[in-house]
C-alpha cells in the first residue's frame, strides 16, 4: 500500500522527536497552565431537561462560563458559537504550544494529535473514524461533497430550496457547468408545518423526474426551521435521489443521530453550537459511498480509499483543531439534551409572548422537532431589505439587543433571533417588550 504524505511526515517527525529528546533548546516543554477565571461548572441537578431548562440559578452558573461583552445583549448566536472560558483557555494554551514548536511540532506530534481529535469527533457523532474528515467548516465540507459528487451525468437534475445557505446554492448552480445538469429550486411553505414541508419536497421531486441530487438543510440559517430529514431522505431514496445534508447548525442545537437521519453525505460545524474555535467542521461520507465523491483536485497526498483524500485544506489552524476535545468535553458536561432544552426554552419564551401580537409575524413553527434556538420574524409584514434592516438597527441602538437581518427567502427578508447558553430570561423578556413597543408604534 502506498504511504501517504501524512503518514510519511508523521513517521519522520516522530523519529525526529525520538532522536532529540533531552537536547537543550529542542524538546518541547509542556504548555503553560492558565487559571480559568470562571467558577467551576456546578453539578447538574437530577431532573428532566424540560424542568431544568427553567432553572435560572443553574443556567446563571453556566452563563458564568462565558466572557460576554457588556456593550450589547447578543441575540445573534447563529453566526458562530462563543467559546466557553475553559475552551478559550485551552485554545490559548494550544496556540502557545504550536507557536513554540512551529514546524517541529506540526510535522511531528501534531499528526498524531490530529488523528485523536478526528477519532473523538467520530465517536461523538456515533460513526466510524473512516467516515469522517475534518474541515475548516461546514461550508468547505459541503463544497467538497457537492463539487465532488460524481454520479451526475448531462441531463440529470439537482434541486435546492430557498432556505439553503447561499454558498451551497452557488455550489449547486455550479454543477450546471461542471456536470451539465439542470438546476432546479423550490420555496418552502410559510408558515411551515411538518406535513406541508414533506409534501412540498415530495411534489418538487415528482415534478422533476430527472432529479438525482437533493440538497437539504437540517436547520437553516434564515428562519431556523428544522426539516424532517429522515422522512424527506426516505422519499428521495424511493425515487433514486441522493441527499447531501447541510447540518451546519444542527449539531448541538437540536438532538439528532447521523445513523437515523438517512443521508449518506453530511457537512457539520464544530464552531457553532459545539463551541470550538472558529474554523473547524467535518465532512461525513457513509461507509460504502466514498467512491461516489471525487478526490479533491486529484489529491494524491492520501490514498484513494481514504476519506482524507476528499478534502485538501492546506495549512490548518492547529490550535483550533486541538481545542475540539475541550469543546466536546464542555458540551458533554452540560449534556446535549439539557442544552437543547434550554435553548428551546429561551426561544419559546419570546416566541410565545409575541406570536399573537398584531403586526408581528413569526416565521418558525412551534411544532415539536421543527425548531431549536433560531427563529425569525417580520414586523408589519415588511419583507424588504430596508424594512428589516431598520428593525435590526432600532433593536440595537434603542434597546441594546443585537439581532441580524436574513435574506434569500422567496417571500422576503426577515429578522433572525438566536439566544445562546450565556443568555438569560431577562434578555429575551427585553426583546418581547421591544417588539411589542415597535409593533404598536408601527400600527
Amino acid at each position: 500500500m502506498r504511504t501517504s504524505r501524512r503518514q510519511f511526515l508523521g513517521a519522520a517527525g516522530l523519529a525526529g522527536v525520538a532522536g532529540v529528546v533531552g537536547v537543550p533548546g529542542v524538546a518541547l516543554a509542556a504548555p503553560p497552565r492558565r487559571e480559568d477565571a470562571a467558577p467551576p461548572l456546578p453539578a447538574r441537578p437530577v431532573t428532566e431537561p424540560v424542568a431544568l431548562a427553567a432553572n435560572e440559578t443553574y443556567w446563571r452558573s453556566v452563563a458564568a462560563q462565558y466572557a460576554v461583552t457588556a456593550e450589547v445583549t447578543n441575540l445573534e448566536a447563529g453566526y458562530w458559537g462563543m467559546m466557553s472560558r475553559p475552551v478559550l483557555a485551552q485554545y490559548q494554551q494550544h496556540t502557545e504550544r504550536v507557536n513554540a514548536g512551529s514546524s517541529f511540532y506540526a510535522r511531528g506530534q501534531y499528526l498524531q494529535d490530529l488523528e485523536a481529535v478526528r477519532a473523538r469527533v467520530a465517536a461523538s457523532l456515533g460513526v466510524e473514524v473512516s467516515e469522517i474528515a475534518l474541515t475548516r467548516g461546514a461550508t468547505e465540507a459541503l463544497q467538497c461533497l457537492i463539487g465532488g459528487y460524481n454520479k451526475l451525468k448531462p441531463g440529470d437534475a439537482v434541486l435546492y430550496a430557498d432556505v439553503d445557505y447561499p454558498a451551497m446554492q452557488y455550489a449547486m448552480k455550479w454543477l450546471a457547468d461542471r456536470r451539465g445538469v439542470h438546476v432546479e429550486h423550490m420555496a418552502l411553505p410559510e408558515p411551515a408545518t411538518r406535513a406541508a414541508v414533506i409534501a412540498a419536497y415530495a411534489a418538487a421531486m415528482d415534478a422533476t423526474p430527472a432529479l438525482r441530487l437533493l440538497l437539504l438543510t437540517h436547520v437553516n440559517n434564515k428562519t431556523g426551521l428544522a426539516l424532517p430529514v429522515a422522512e424527506i431522505t426516505a422519499l428521495a431514496r424511493q425515487r433514486g435521489v441522493d441527499v447531501i445534508l447541510d447540518a451546519a447548525h444542527a449539531w448541538g442545537q437540536i438532538e439528532f443521530s447521523i445513523g437515523t437521519l438517512g443521508p449518506d453525505f453530511i457537512g457539520v460545524n464544530l464552531h457553532k453550537w459545539i463551541g470550538a474555535p472558529v474554523g473547524v467542521g467535518a465532512l461525513y461520507i457513509r461507509k460504502g459511498r466514498l467512491a461516489d465523491v471525487d478526490r479533491m483536485m486529484a489529491n494524491e497526498d492520501e490514498p484513494d480509499d481514504s476519506i482524507l483524500s476528499r478534502v485538501h485544506s492546506g495549512t490548518a489552524n492547529f490550535a483550533a483543531l486541538l481545542s475540539v476535545p475541550a469543546a466536546l468535553d464542555f458540551h458533554d458536561a452540560i449534556g446535549e439534551r439539557y442544552k437543547v432544552a434550554r435553548l428551546r426554552y429561551l426561544r419559546d419564551r419570546w416566541v410565545h409572548a409575541v406570536r399573537a401580537v398584531p403586526g408581528i409575524e413569526v416565521l418558525t413553527p412551534d411544532e415539536p422537532g421543527m425548531a431549536g434556538a433560531i427563529t425569525s420574524f417580520r414586523l408589519q409584514g415588511g419583507k424588504t431589505k430596508e424594512e428589516n434592516q431598520r428593525i435590526v438597527d432600532e433593536l440595537v441602538k434603542r434597546y441594546g439587543l443585537f439581532t441580524v437581518r436574513r435574506t434569500g427567502l422567496e417571500r422576503g427578508d426577515c429578522v433572525r433571533v438566536t439566544p445562546a447558553l450565556y443568555n438569560c430570561v431577562a434578555d429575551v423578556d427585553r426583546l418581547v417588550a421591544a417588539l411589542k413597543a415597535m409593533a404598536a408604534a408601527a400600527a
